[in-house]
């Protein structure tokens, strides 16, 4: 199965430099137009400048290719519907959206001013739904869409001295369950990325040895069958240093007490048996997690409960 975009219409967002840059020339070389959205702030979000987005575009189209750039900051959902009309303007249709834009503002949580924190769920979790507020019916319309979160592992799995960063990231995944429901109809695909490069945002992180091999290059193949026309939905993909895999979250089987045994004492007893991995599944969506828990109980008392609806 070769991938290709031709016709196709894609937004990347923080596609100045690193993973974006990288995920847009992807694109464009597979036949996608592509919209360079990039701010062209510092690290930490100060600043602005179009220099790096239009550097993009003009390496896009010295290799034949269209391109457009926008300097959308996404946490100003004025700025993201201009984005998104001067898109539709110039070519009528938009098929696929990459949220890559993000800051860093790092500190531990007790040092780290408010201000900080908001900053930084802003742009990486306000500014995701900016962006996809602003095409989500456009997709619903043309009945396809492909999308694409950039979560890390630090909101999976936590790292120090990055609570700001953290929640926002992990709240991707919340946002990814709920519009894979709400798109599916409509053919529209949303996933998440937890991606592990050498970028700006990483650059004081890691050694030199380990920067040279997490290249934005390494990871972009996964993002582009991520957004391609067969590409999944609701999938949580890890990747780093041409490495890939997959986060999944299981829900253990657990267990059921009776009002009797109803206690914290006898939690605290149970505790491996609530935590015992054997029969754990992946839910597919909130109401499943209600069942089980509706059919343990009705088990336990010796009665069957109705069909819902």
């Amino acid at each position: 199965m070769t991938i290709r975009f031709d016709g196709r219409v894609a937004i990347v967002t923080g596609a100045g430099n690193g993973l974006g840059r990288s995920h847009a020339l992807g694109l464009a070389a597979r036949g996608a137009k592509v919209v360079i959205v990039d701010f062209g702030g510092a690290r930490d979000g100060t600043g602005g400048s179009s220099a790096a987005a239009e550097k993009v575009v003009a390496e896009i189209k010295a290799a034949g290719g269209e391109a457009m750039a926008h300097g959308a900051n996404v946490a100003d959902f004025a700025q993201v519907q201009d984005m998104v009309k001067k898109t539709m303007d110039a070519w009528g249709r938009i098929d696929i959206l990459i949220n890559n834009a993000g800051i860093l503002r790092d500190k531990t949580f007790t040092k780290m001013e408010l201000a900080d924190f908001e900053a930084v769920v802003d742009v990486h979790l306000m500014g995701t739904v900016n962006c996809t507020k602003a095409v989500w019916d456009i997709m619903r319309a043309q009945n396809y869409g492909r999308i694409v979160f950039t979560s890390s592992s630090s909101g999976l799995y936590g790292n120090f001295g990055q609570s700001n960063y953290g929640a926002a990231k992990a709240a991707m995944v919340g946002l990814m369950n709920v519009l894979h429901q709400e798109g599916a109809k409509n053919d529209i695909r949303v996933n998440t990325l937890a991606p592990t490069a050498a970028t700006r945002m990483t650059e004081e992180l890691m050694t030199p040895e380990t920067l040279a091999l997490l290249t934005p290059e390494s990871i972009t193949p996964g993002v582009l069958f991520l957004v391609s026309e067969k590409g999944p939905s609701r999938t949580i993909l890890c990747a780093g240093a041409g490495a890939f895999a997959r986060t999944i979250i299981y829900e253990t089987d657990g267990i059921w007490l009776d009002e009797a045994e109803r206690t914290p004492e006898t939690v605290a007893a149970r505790f491996e048996d609530i935590s015992n991995p054997s029969g754990q599944k992946a839910l597919q969506g909130a109401f499943e997690q209600t069942t089980k828990f509706a059919m343990k109980a009705a088990a336990g008392k010796g009665i069957t409960l109705p069909p819902r609806g």
